[in-house]
């Protein structure tokens, strides 16, 4: 397992959202991202977490988080586990009086531990079956906006059924 942050959330050439999933200790521009495809409200509850925003009625992931504290838990972590035929899989660990794993969406999952502060985890081999090389360079780099534009480029004319093993 890879401990991962969450390198950003983007919209490819089709209108989907993907969520990109970085290395921790990876710079911008060095090792692989893992691009996952998720809905538009996951999209947007994980945005409003990273920013640290607040929506203006409780989400669904917030609705989560209030029943996990009001109960005495935390989330210890998550972690996408998995893919099958194209469809990635994720665990939530509960801590309380003993740990419990659940199921879980990827989306989810990382949507849940934006808002707590749990650490993400990607299984080794999901990373190097459905990574890609990270193209994306430092602001300061004078390539930054040439990279991105290209990273951008490629969001666009990727195929999800790419990924699928």
């Amino acid at each position: 397992m890879v401990q991962v942050r969450v390198a950003g959330v983007a919209v490819d050439g089709a209108g989907d959202h993907v969520i990109l999933l970085k290395p921790l200790d990876d710079l911008p521009g060095e090792g692989r991202v893992l691009p996952i495809w998720i809905g538009s409200q996951e999209a947007t509850s994980i945005l409003i977490a990273v920013e640290g925003a607040q929506a203006p009625r409780p989400l669904a992931h917030d609705l989560m988080q209030a029943m996990l504290t009001s109960l005495g838990a935390t989330v210890a972590r998550v972690e996408v586990t998995r893919i099958e035929d194209g469809t990635f899989y994720a665990e939530i660990t509960i801590a309380a009086s003993g740990n419990v794993v659940l199921d879980a969406r990827p989306s989810d999952a990382v949507a849940l531990a934006s808002r707590t502060g749990a650490p993400i985890f990607v299984a080794d081999d999901v990373l190097a079956e459905a990574g890609i090389v990270d193209i994306t360079a430092d602001e300061d780099e004078p390539a930054a906006e040439e990279n991105v534009e290209e990273f951008k480029r490629f969001l666009d004319s990727v195929d999800p059924d790419d990924f699928r093993g």
